[in-house]
């Protein structure tokens, strides 16, 4: 199941904290949207009502009864010229008083100055838009009024009174700060995102680190622990070849050096891990050679009638340590070995080796069962195996060897599902720096 392990459980939980995160963010702000809709739908209704409002003569007896003392007064001949021209002016200040300059504060904060930073346009019954404000430079058309009517509902106003009644209605759209708050959630969820993943991957990179050191010290752990037993046994089977001469035993004494040598090949090469190795020129030829010939001594214990097969077509030396150079082989024609089934015919690996573009090439093809698709970026990883019983360490301390100790590249060239696999190694060629150090060994020898 996913969550059985513990990566997969950290990797649920942040998903699950991110999904919660974006969810509540979105509930929120469509929340603080909604809020400042509102808001701004009581600020254009208070803006079109004062449109209506000021449209309308308020006081309207008031003001024809003084309109009518006005026409007395100026056409009375009992009243002179100056105390008529003072009395019109009194009552022409009376008329304006009594008029709609009771929304001068209104029209001039709402209409005049604009204060309002919401989009909006006044059409008529036709839909002919009339005004605009806060539009920009907008195309006043049927598209920008469908626009706004999706947004918010349109506000009815009348204007003047009476037979003089014209209806119209003002359609607004959102305010800056709605569109900005629209598409937060969105830069929210993307930072926030990013920010998990970095997270994730310092983790990671952390726990990597940490698995990487735990196998380094494992290893050279390892060899150091063999080191006693293995001095003992060079000494045991010396004496035992000084008390004996008989020809079987001193052959099973040389059988048993060569797999005490062979051992201490292994700790030497587990030493070397995590330390930076030194690397010679040296020809692959023979490298490749002896490990082919011990593996094929090996064969017929492991119950595998395979033939192997090499071609190297290059002689040239290339910058290597030869001890890790031939473990990263070994475990390229093992996981080969493993892979073909001699049961079904004949089982074939061949190695070749080649010069290509100054890089040194080595293939490693077999005849095997192949490799999925699925598969094919996780082989490297350490711990995947597709054995019942392994460690899964063969092709990521392969990797390694390759690609951090030698700087070169490993990959699968090709595969096909029943029908085999080539593995390609690459290794640089520095050619001055090789011959510089073939020169430098000539001087040195000599």
């Amino acid at each position: 199941m996913f969550f059985n392990s513990t990566s997969n459980r950290i990797k649920g939980t942040l998903v699950f904290f991110l999904l919660v995160t974006a969810i509540g963010s979105f509930i929120y702000t469509h929340y603080l949207i909604e809020k400042i809709r509102e808001k701004e739908h009581s600020g254009v209704e208070l803006w079109a009502r004062a449109m209506e409002y000021n449209s309308r003569p308020l006081y309207k007896d008031t003001r024809n009864e003084l309109a009518a003392i006005m026409v007395e007064i100026s056409t009375n001949d009992g009243i002179g010229d100056m105390e008529k021209s003072r009395w019109v002016r009194a009552l022409n200040r009376a008329e304006s008083d009594l008029s709609n300059a009771s929304l001068d504060f209104i029209a001039s904060e709402l209409i005049i100055k604009n204060r309002f930073e919401i989009p909006s346009i006044v059409v008529d019954e036709e839909n002919n838009i009339l005004g605009s404000r806060n539009t920009g430079n907008r195309n006043l058309d049927e598209r920008i009024i469908a626009e706004y009517a999706s947004q918010n509902e349109p506000i009815r106003i009348e204007l003047g009174a009476g037979d003089m009644v014209q209806e119209q209605f003002i359609y607004y759209g959102d305010s800056a700060i709605i569109r900005t708050l629209q598409y937060f959630p969105y830069v929210q969820f993307g930072l926030l995102a990013l920010f998990l993943g970095l997270g994730y991957l310092s983790l990671s990179s952390i726990k990597r680190t940490e698995q990487s050191n735990l196998w380094v010290g494992m290893a050279r752990e390892a060899a150091h622990q063999l080191g006693t037993p293995l001095s003992s046994l060079y000494g045991w089977i010396a004496l035992l070849k000084e008390q004996n001469n008989d020809p079987e035993t001193l052959q099973i004494a040389h059988e048993i050096t060569n797999d005490l040598h062979r051992i201490q090949m292994v700790a030497e090469r587990f030493s070397k891990i995590g330390s930076i190795p030194e690397l010679k020129p040296k020809k692959a030829a023979p490298i490749i050679r002896k490990v082919m010939e011990y593996l094929e001594r090996r064969m017929p214990q492991i119950g595998k009638h395979v033939t192997l097969t090499m071609n190297v077509r290059s002689d040239k030396r290339i910058m290597m340590n030869p001890e890790l150079f031939a473990w990263a082989i070994e475990n390229l024609l093992k996981n080969s070995l493993d892979a073909v089934d001699s049961k079904n015919g004949i089982s074939k690996v061949h190695i070749e080796a080649y010069e290509q573009n100054n890089q040194y090439v080595i293939d490693v093809t077999d005849n095997g069962k192949g490799i999925e698709k699925k598969h094919k970026k996780e082989i490297f990883n350490p711990g995947y195996s597709t054995k019942k019983r392994g460690w899964g360490l063969g092709l990521s301390l392969t990797r390694r060897i390759v690609e951090e100790y030698h700087k070169g590249r490993i990959f699968v060239h090709k595969t096909t599902p029943g029908e085999g696999t080539t593995f390609r190694m690459i290794l640089p060629m520095d050619e001055n720096k090789r011959k510089a150090t073939e020169k430098a060994e000539e001087i040195r020898q000599n």
